[in-house]
């Protein structure tokens, strides 16, 4: 009998665009244990993400038999949450891939077009050249915070040949800096979201709620629903979970980040 494997979401990103109005496409990853996958599982998540000739294309990259159990998840695709790379990385770990991150990560990006850095254990120390997949940086750790968030808006599926995004390398460079604290990295991610919303859409109330609520700020998914607050830990009001679910947000949620 094969040990289930648990792969983590995430929920959005801290940072994403452009690195130069020419470089790649790079974010920072926001990792979520309240959104997982688990392989082998009892029944097939419905839809199921990829058929039998990615799954076998899969197996030869990584050189393994293309002996893939069921997989589960307890989220949806296009949230913003990275399930189809989380989905192959606990697919490949499940049917006995015990390699390196870098060849599993060059193994989703060929069956994605785009991945998220899910096969590494401390995905959010990374930026990260999703239509690459390649570590352009190592960062220092966000430090430890809670986000409350949910879903808005229909989901979004990354489409890999999309570069529509602004230049991040300004707030990459106050990024690295190790002596940015919560309140300055939660200004950050806000300014990587704003500069978002304001290219791609859609307008969402979570900006308004951060106000409301005294949150230190706000982060979103760059391709995808997932909208959050950004607070230190311990500080998030009783009511703001209710206030994000009348402002319409779907399937809020709440879970420590950061380094802890």
């Amino acid at each position: 009998m094969r040990d289930v494997v648990t792969v983590f979401g995430h929920f959005g990103e801290w940072l994403q665009g452009r690195m130069g109005e020419d470089g790649p496409v790079a974010l920072v990853t926001l990792p979520c244990p309240a959104l997982h996958v688990h392989a082998p599982a009892e029944a097939v998540s419905e839809p199921p993400l990829f058929g039998a000739t990615d799954l076998r294309r899969l197996a030869q990259l990584l050189g393994i038999a293309p002996d893939f159990p069921n997989a589960s998840r307890n989220f949806a695709p296009g949230l913003g949450a990275g399930a189809s790379t989380a989905t192959l990385v606990a697919l490949a770990r499940a049917a006995g891939f015990r390699g390196d991150a870098e060849t599993l990560a060059a193994a989703c990006l060929a069956i994605e077009g785009a991945t998220d850095p899910l096969m590494y254990p401390q995905p959010d120390r990374l930026l990260w050249a999703s239509r690459e997949a390649r570590v352009l940086r190592h960062l220092p750790p966000p430090p430890p915070c809670e986000i409350l968030g949910g879903f808005w808006g229909p989901p979004q599926r990354t489409d890999p040949s999309d570069g529509g995004f602004h230049d991040i390398s300004d707030l990459v460079a106050q990024w690295e800096d190790p002596t940015c604290d919560l309140t300055r990295r939660a200004a950050l991610a806000s300014a990587s979201a704003r500069r978002c919303s304001a290219r791609r859409g859609p307008a969402c109330p979570t900006p308004d709620l951060a106000r409301e609520f005294g949150a230190l700020g706000w982060l979103r998914a760059h391709t995808g629903s997932a909208r959050g607050l950004i607070f230190a830990p311990g500080t998030v009001p009783s009511r703001a979970a209710d206030a994000l679910a009348e402002a319409g947000l779907t399937g809020i949620l709440s879970f420590r980040a950061g380094e802890a």
